[in-house]
C-alpha cells in the first residue's frame, strides 16, 4: 500500500457541499443535518483519504450519532453496494425478532410405529427443523441414545427428512463449485453440509478420501465421490449424477499431501447416510437410506437440540459463517409465515421487514452476504445501526476491530473502542458498526468500497482469488481504519460532545 499512513493529519481538499437528510416513511431516527464546527474539516480529510485509497469503482461511508442520529461525517453515503457479510447483522436483528434469542433447532429420530422386541415397528425419521451446527459428534450421540432405548433395527424405512425450510442446493450460484462456503441449505444439515476431502501421494498416485470428520468419528461417505485427472485448468469440476456429487480434482495442484472441506449439495441424504453409519457401529442395522415427501408423525425416540439463536447468532458475527445465516433468516421467514419458496424470496422478505421495521429499502438477495447482488447504502445501514432496537440487541453481539499502526502495530492509546461487522468478496469491502471515541461519544457507522465491474469481470475468469482481490482488500481496510481513527480523534474533543 505504498506511502498510505495512518496519521491522524492530512492535507486540505476543498470544502464538500452541505448534506441534507435521505427522505423515509417515518423510521425511527430523526437525521440532523446542522453544520457543525468540526464538520467542515472532518469531511475535507475524510474524502481525501478515499483518493488515497485508490480503490476504483464507488466508496461509500456514513458517520452518525449514534443516539440522535446526527450526521457526523459522510461520503456517497446515499451509493447502494453490496454489503458483502454486512448483511448478517441485519439478519441476526431479523432472526431474533422472529424466533426470539432462546429458540433452538431441534433434530430428531421420530419412529412410526412401536418398538417391539428391539425393532421399530414401521419407519424410522431423521428429521431435522434447520439447526446449522449439526455434526458428525451429535449424530454419534443420537445414535447411542437410541441403542439405549433398545432399538436395534426398523421393520420398515429409514428416511430423512430436511423440509423445514425451502432447500437449496448452494446460496450463491455464481459461485465457484468447490468453495466450502457455499454449501447446500437445508432443513436437515451436517458439518457445515461439507465433507473433508484429505489426500496422500503413494507409490507414483495419490490415496483420495472423503468423510465426514468429527472430533472422534471419521465416517466415509456415500454422497460424493472424488478422483484425481491430469489436466491444467480448472483445479475442480463438480457434476451430479444418479444423486451422487461427482469431484474431480487436477493431479497438479495436490503436492505430496493435504486436505480441504468441499461442499455437499445434499445435504439430508449425507446426514441420513452418516447416521446409519454411526447407528451400525451401534449394532442398529437401518438399512439404505431414503429422502421422506413429507414431516414424519410419530414418536420422538431421541432428539438433539442446538445453542440457543443468541449463541448462534453471536458465533455468527464473530466467525462470519455463511450456513448460520442463511438457516436462521429462512427460518425467521417461515416463522413469520412470510410463505417463501426459496433463497431469494426470504432475502426479500428480510428487506421488506427492514422497511417496515426501519424506514429504509435494501435489496438483499440471501442472508449470508454472499450473493453479489444485494444492494445497500451506507446511510441506509447506519440508520438502521442507528435505532434503540439495533444499538441494544445487535451491539453486544459484534466482535472486537482492533486499531493498528501503519506497519500493523497495535495503538498504545487507540481513539476509539469498535465493534463491528465485517464483509468481504472479491473486490467488495464492508464494515459497520459502532465506535466509542474516548471522549465518551457513541457513533453509529458504515463503510461500504466495491468495484462492481471489476468484479463481475473477474468471474469470468474462475479463480477462487482474482488477480488483485488481495490488494483491493488490502486497501479497502486501510481506509476504514483511517476513517475509524480519524472519527475516534475527530469526536473525543470537548466541543464535539456538546449538545
Amino acid at each position: 500500500m505504498g506511502g498510505l499512513s495512518l496519521t491522524a493529519s492530512a492535507a486540505m481538499a476543498q470544502p464538500l457541499t452541505s448534506l441534507r437528510p435521505e427522505a423515509r416513511p417515518g423510521g425511527p431516527v430523526a437525521l440532523d443535518a446542522r453544520p457543525s464546527g468540526l464538520r467542515p474539516r472532518l469531511r475535507d480529510s475524510t474524502a481525501r483519504f478515499v483518493e488515497e485509497a485508490r480503490l476504483g469503482g464507488r466508496t461509500g461511508f456514513v458517520a452518525l450519532d449514534a443516539r440522535s442520529g446526527e450526521i457526523l461525517d459522510q461520503h456517497d453515503a446515499y451509493t447502494r453496494l453490496p454489503p458483502a457479510s454486512v448483511a448478517k447483522a441485519i439478519t441476526a436483528l431479523y432472526a431474533l425478532e422472529a424466533l426470539g434469542g432462546d429458540h433452538r433447532f431441534e433434530t430428531r429420530l421420530v419412529a412410526t410405529g412401536p418398538i417391539e422386541n428391539g425393532i421399530v415397528q414401521g419407519d424410522i425419521v431423521l428429521e431435522g427443523t434447520g439447526d446449522p451446527t449439526l455434526d458428525t459428534d451429535a449424530l454419534a450421540e443420537m445414535a447411542i441414545e437410541l441403542k439405549a432405548l433398545g432399538v436395534r433395527g426398523v421393520s420398515g424405512d429409514f428416511a430423512v427428512w430436511g423440509g423445514a425450510v425451502p432447500q437449496q442446493s448452494q446460496i450463491d450460484p455464481v459461485q465457484l463449485p468447490h468453495l466450502a462456503y457455499n454449501p447446500a441449505v437445508s432443513g436437515l444439515n451436517l458439518n457445515y453440509n461439507r465433507i473433508y476431502f484429505s489426500w496422500a501421494r503413494e507409490e507414483g498416485d495419490y490415496a483420495l478420501s472423503l468423510d465426514a470428520r468429527g472430533a472422534d468419528a471419521r465416517p466415509e461417505v456415500a454422497v460424493a465421490t472424488i478422483e484425481a485427472v491430469d489436466r491444467g485448468t480448472p483445479v475442480y469440476t463438480y457434476a451430479q449424477q444418479d444423486g451422487i456429487d461427482v469431484w474431480t480434482v487436477g493431479r497438479r495442484y495436490l503436492g505430496d499431501s493435504g486436505s480441504r472441506w468441499l461442499p455437499v449439495r445434499r445435504p439430508a441424504l449425507y446426514a441420513g447416510q452418516v447416521f446409519a453409519e454411526l447407528a451400525e457401529a451401534q449394532g442398529i442395522a437401518l438399512g439404505p437410506v431414503t429422502e421422506a415427501g413429507a414431516a414424519p408423525r410419530g414418536t420422538v425416540l431421541v432428539r438433539h437440540r442446538s445453542a440457543d439463536l443468541t449463541k448462534l447468532v453471536r458465533d455468527m458475527l464473530l466467525y462470519s459463517t455463511n450456513l448460520i445465516a442463511e438457516q436462521i433468516g429462512l427460518a425467521a421467514s417461515v416463522a413469520r409465515g412470510a410463505g417463501v419458496t426459496d433463497l431469494p424470496g426470504s432475502g426479500r422478505a428480510m428487506s421488506e421487514w427492514v422497511e417496515a421495521r426501519f424506514g429504509v429499502t435494501p435489496d438483499l438477495v440471501d442472508h449470508s452476504g454472499l450473493g453479489g447482488a444485494s444492494r445497500i447504502s451506507a446511510m441506509q445501514m447506519g440508520k438502521i445501526l442507528a435505532t434503540p432496537l439495533a444499538r441494544e440487541t445487535l451491539r453486544p453481539l459484534l466482535k472486537s476491530i482492533r486499531l493498528y499502526g501503519p506497519r500493523g502495530e497495535g495503538l498504545a492509546r487507540p481513539p476509539g473502542v469498535v465493534v463491528a461487522k465485517t464483509g468481504t468478496l472479491n473486490f467488495v469491502s464492508a464494515l459497520a458498526g459502532y465506535e466509542r471515541t474516548i471522549g465518551g461519544r457513541d457513533i453509529a457507522f458504515a463503510i461500504f468500497s466495491g468495484d462492481v465491474e471489476r468484479r463481475i469481470d473477474a468471474q469470468d475468469d474462475e479463480e477462487e482469488r482474482p488477480e488483485g482481490a488481495r490488494g483491493y482488500n488490502g486497501r479497502a481496510k486501510w481506509l476504514q481504519q483511517r476513517l475509524l481513527q480519524r472519527w475516534g480523534i475527530a469526536y473525543s474533543a470537548p466541543e464535539a460532545n456538546q449538545g
